[in-house]
């Protein structure tokens, strides 16, 4: 899996990590940097879907 490298402000990170952890709903940060990817990545493509702007084949 390849690996990236991403930067973010402090407070973002800071709310990230109450997410993550033995008490969080992630194992890790890139569990849920992953989710968050995942996630935003089906809502612009509804939104292109709902524009008429996704290829025939996708």
């Amino acid at each position: 899996m390849p690996k990236i490298s991403v930067e973010m402000p402090a407070e973002l990170l800071e709310d990230l990590d109450e997410h993550v952890g033995d008490d969080g709903k992630f194992v890790n940060r890139s569990d849920a940097i992953r989710a968050s990817v995942r996630k935003t990545l089906d809502v612009l493509d509804d939104i292109d879907a709902r524009h008429g702007r996704l290829d025939d084949d996708e």
